[in-house]
């Protein structure tokens, strides 16, 4: 796991410049890899590259970046991992290259001399964002793993073309113009992230998962192509339809996850896992401890508050599994310590709660490994949300109620003003017209968020834009598929991602080996929600590991009591940033439903924690990094 970043412009700068301007960008990606650090520069043609190193693979000088291909041809600054690199490897050496080291960098650029860089991405396994200059051809590639795990954004300012693993890097440079895309804004306030290709800044773009794009001058603006997609892979799942049943099905799921696990157990560093306790963790941990020749270390974080405490559960696993376990319980004026580091370890506005839970126990696995594995990706994959559960029942009532759609419209309007908007969310209900646009209404913080926002008209997304559906999906795969290209790289990656990274943490995700995804979407519907309760294939394959009366419970997830403490221990802070007088003069809100919002918060009329949450934390980034140029 590293950090990478660089830029592309015109010749015409002094080695010492680009130099400096390198060096700078790079030293604001000290936290994503803090052994080694590296600079490649070309005068001739503008190109500046430079990566910080995590070193996992090979600890040894030979996995230094920028890495040049054995042929000299390539020049590559690299972020993650390559799972199958050994295979690589050996591909290679049956092509006559004699490899050096045992890095999977030297693998993947001496690949991509060799293939090119598309038929080098189709062959990867792995989680992985990378540049790569050719100095043959003269043009720069930048490639995204196929889930979005590692991030990657770019974008042109002022004649040059920058790029980086986050915002911080490319704020740097001293051409890059702060200018915020009101629109990404707008869908900020929605979502609580900001959805791929967009980014918070107006030219500046996520390279989304799955793609990658070449360059070969920096004024030229160039579209992503995709090399892989979550859509196509939907749509084969469905025509080459699973035939087994149930036991055929959990014998493959099993032996597909238990090699998943053992590729990303790859490591010469210390290697862990989190635990939260929940099926998917603990799927993940009783797989690495089946594997492993010693006691996988564990790690917990959980609350003094028992109803948000998660803790017993996970001590319960690891006891039953025989790993080395790491608890650290908190109390509530610890965990609201963290909040103000929010907006410095994302650098793009990011309102997902769990991001402090997460975040916490990434610091208490940095403690003593490198690596730590996750169990992020089975709800998408395997149906684990209520929404699935109950998303499909609501979209069948409206459906029937189409004919009489317009007549409960204006009973709704009418109610609504005799009842202070009690009907207004019936009324927006009913302009819901497919299953995306139903998830969409339930996933929203803000129903209509341009009203907070002037000027902004939000950014088509995968929810809005049905040429991105896949087809031969019924209503509640068609929610899972949504959550699988929004929510999964968005939200869940991208919190993953920086929390991890800010403690210098690499963290791996098992369930989102592309091979799996692609066996998840062959699977019928009811393999995963059976008799009102998802993931049935995952509970069944959990049960050959741990008795199932240790993990068949509700579901928690990392939870915290936001709405108490926003009217607690946290109001002066919340005051503060949503001051009416502040907003109103920094121009980019507007004040009044902000405001009504945090007095039925405070009055308890409504828990409009989520939607406040959002704007506390856009606040927050916006004072953190002082860009208020709109």
């Amino acid at each position: 796991m590293c950090g990478i970043t660089g830029f592309f412009k015109s010749p015409g700068e002094s080695k010492q410049t680009l130099a400096q301007w390198g060096d700078t960008m790079n030293r604001t990606l000290r936290h994503r890899g803090p052994d080694d650090a590296g600079l490649w520069i070309d005068c001739a043609t503008g190109i500046v590259l430079a990566h910080r190193r995590l070193a996992i693979l090979d600890l040894s000088p030979a996995g230094h970046q920028p890495m040049i291909s054995h042929c000299g041809r390539c020049v590559i600054i690299f972020n993650g991992e390559i799972y199958n690199h050994l295979e690589i490897r050996r591909e290679l050496e049956d092509e006559g290259l004699c490899l050096t080291s045992t890095s999977d960098t030297e693998a993947l650029v001496n690949a991509c001399a060799l293939w090119g860089v598309k038929p080098t991405l189709r062959r990867l396994n792995g989680m992985f964002s990378f540049a790569l200059w050719d100095r043959k051809e003269r043009t720069l590639a930048l490639a995204r793993d196929r889930l979005g795990e590692k991030p990657l954004y770019y974008g042109w300012t002022q004649n040059t073309f920058l790029f980086g693993s986050e915002l911080k890097a490319l704020c740097s440079h001293p051409a890059f113009v702060e200018q915020i895309d009101r629109s990404s804004l707008a869908l900020f306030l929605r979502l609580g992230y900001i959805p791929a290709p967009h980014s918070i800044y107006q030219n500046i773009y996520k390279l989304p998962a799955g793609h990658f794009l070449k360059i070969s001058v920096p004024q030229e603006r160039v579209s992503p192509e995709a090399y892989w997609s979550v859509k196509k892979a939907v749509e084969r799942g469905k025509q080459d339809r699973f035939t087994g049943d149930l036991r055929e099905a959990a014998d493959e799921l099993d032996a597909m996850l238990r090699d998943s696990v053992r590729l990303r157990m790859l490591a010469d560093v210390p290697l862990g896992a989190f635990l939260s306790g929940g099926i998917d963790s603990s799927t993940i941990v009783a797989m690495m401890q089946a594997q492993s020749t010693s006691r996988v270390k564990t790690f917990t974080i959980g609350f003094s508050e028992a109803s948000h405490d998660e803790g017993k559960y996970a001590a319960r696993i690891a006891q039953q599994l025989g790993t080395e376990h790491t608890q650290l319980s908190l109390s509530p004026a610890e965990t609201q310590d963290t909040i103000p580091l929010m907006p410095r370890i994302y650098d793009e506005p990011f309102a997902d709660p769990s991001q402090i839970p997460t975040f916490l126990v990434s610091k208490l696995a940095r403690q003593t490994v490198t690596v730590s594995l996750s169990g992020d990706g089975g709800d998408e994959l395997f149906g684990g949300y209520r929404e699935y559960l109950v998303g499909s029942r609501r979209w069948e009532l409206l459906r029937r109620l189409a004919p009489v759609r317009s007549l409960i419209s204006r009973c709704a309007k009418a109610g609504d003003s005799i009842c202070h908007g009690r009907f207004g969310k019936i009324e927006q209900l009913l302009e819901v017209t497919t299953p995306e646009a139903l998830h969409l209404y339930h996933v929203s913080q803000w129903k209509r968020p341009a009203e907070l926002v002037p000027e902004a008209i939000e950014h088509r997304t995968a929810f809005t834009d049905p040429s991105l559906w896949a087809d031969a999906m019924n209503d509640t795969e068609r929610m899972m598929y949504m959550d699988l290209v929004n929510y999964l790289p968005e939200d869940i990656l991208t919190k993953l991602d920086r929390a991890s990274m800010a403690t210098s943490l690499e963290a791996r995700v098992p369930f989102l080996d592309h091979r799996l995804v692609e066996f998840a979407w062959r699977l019928p519907l009811n393999f995963k929600i059976y008799r009102g309760q998802g993931k049935h294939l995952l509970r069944v394959v959990l049960a050959r590991y741990i008795p199932s009366q240790l993990f068949e419970r509700p579901k928690m997830g990392f939870c915290l009591p936001l709405d108490q403490w926003l009217r607690g221990p946290l109001r002066p802070w919340v005051e503060e940033l949503l001051n009416p007088t502040r907003l109103q003069q920094e121009g980019i809100f507007n004040p009044a439903p902000i405001r009504q919002a945090w007095m039925e918060h405070l009055s308890e009329k409504q828990n409009c924690a989520m939607k406040l949450w959002g704007i506390l934390m856009f606040q927050a980034w916006q004072q953190q990094w002082m860009y208020v140029s709109v």
